[in-house]
């Protein structure tokens, strides 16, 4: 089997989508020929097989004004290119680049197509038309979750596969550094209050600049609390400077991106999550499976993955975080995360997730429903 994965852009903003696709993709057969396009920007963050920089401009591939004009153009380029490669199966990454591929689709009669969302989208008419161009034995519609695939359904009134990502628990869990070890590697210093974590890109639906503003409050009782985010993204100038407004350089730590940042969690007494939106939330997994509790948003998705035992809070209600947070010092971190990981269950979420990535390469029936 040939595979070809397109992914929207390279570089580290995107690792959890990397990471996200490469956990799809180990679950091709053995003998699958894998390679992965890169419409925009440089380097994948998590992958697997040959790579191919397309250094093609944002706004030819957004479409907007009379940069539309240049598509014609893109898609003869990516004719020739997949008439060369010959895929038997192609991986897309999301509506963007669904909308630049399927129009090529009537050219390639003998290629299926996968579709995987990872997080909410706002679907124009053109894009429902396109997404029902294919029947549904060369086109499948893949969603990061439950809550996500339900959703997608319902706009898009066709059938949509479940495949609520998960991690190998053991192999996950063998990666990681142990508490002291994190710690030197984020340089971290001995103190006796709690450490923070916060993971993701830096962008407006992470809550990251609502995060800071109630740590700060936070800071001004407590002072030996200290909060590391790790993550890179368009943010990053803002979040620093309002950190250094506030006066917040010995309690908030920005490290940027980190290639081993899926090893560090175990440096962090809890988790914060404070998204305004998600498809899945990967590093909620992340943090379970290193035992580290979660404090997070009350968002679908993520009372999909906790169910009873999670510790949500009202989406950008800063108040409620600083209450949260200072509640932690008194909560038995290891009791949540033991329950965390119990509704969970990381292996069951391991093996359904298994299955259903088969099963969506094969183009057969649904993926397994997992709870």
């Amino acid at each position: 089997m040939n595979v070809i994965n397109v992914m929207w852009s390279g570089g580290a903003p995107y690792m959890s989508v990397h990471k996200v696709h490469r956990q799809i993709l180990c679950h091709v057969a053995d003998d699958a020929e894998i390679s992965n396009w890169l419409l925009l920007g440089e380097g994948m963050c998590s992958g697997m097989g040959a790579i191919r920089e397309w250094h093609m401009p944002a706004r030819v591939l957004k479409g907007r004004r009379f940069w539309r004009l240049l598509m014609p153009w893109l898609h003869r380029r990516l004719r020739v290119a997949l008439e060369h490669a010959r895929p038997d199966v192609l991986l897309l990454d999301g509506m963007g680049v669904a909308r630049l591929i399927l129009p090529l689709m009537h050219h390639f009669p003998n290629t299926r197509v996968v579709v995987l969302f990872h997080g909410t989208t706002r679907m124009r008419g053109r894009d429902i038309r396109l997404l029902r161009m294919l029947p549904a034995n060369r086109l499948s519609i893949a969603a990061v979750s439950r809550t996500l695939g339900q959703a997608l359904e319902q706009a898009l009134g066709r059938s949509v596969h479940t495949l609520r990502i998960a991690l190998d628990p053991q192999v996950f869990a063998a990666s990681l550094f142990d508490r002291d070890q994190a710690r030197r590697s984020l340089a971290l210093p001995q103190q006796s209050g709690l450490v923070f974590g916060a993971v993701g890109r830096l962008v407006e639906s992470k809550g990251f600049e609502m995060l800071i503003e109630a740590f700060a409050r936070v800071c001004r009782q407590h002072l030996d609390v200290r909060l590391v985010i790790l993550g890179d993204g368009e943010l990053r100038e803002r979040l620093s400077a309002r950190v250094e407004a506030l006066g917040l350089g010995d309690s908030v730590q920005l490290c940027g991106y980190r290639s081993d940042l899926s090893q560090l969690y175990r440096a962090f007494d809890w988790l914060l999550v404070p998204s305004r939106s998600e498809g899945l939330g990967l590093v909620l997994q992340e943090a379970v499976l290193a035992d580290v509790p979660v404090l997070c948003s009350d968002l679908p998705v993520f009372r999909e993955q906790l169910g009873q035992a999670g510790r949500y809070l009202p989406v950008g209600d800063e108040s409620a975080w600083v209450r949260a947070i200072e509640e932690c010092n008194t909560l038995n971190e290891q009791q949540t995360a033991v329950s965390q990981r119990r509704a969970l269950d990381p292996e069951q979420a391991w093996q359904a997730f298994s299955q259903g990535s088969r099963a969506v390469f094969k183009g057969s029936g649904s993926a397994p429903e997992q709870r």
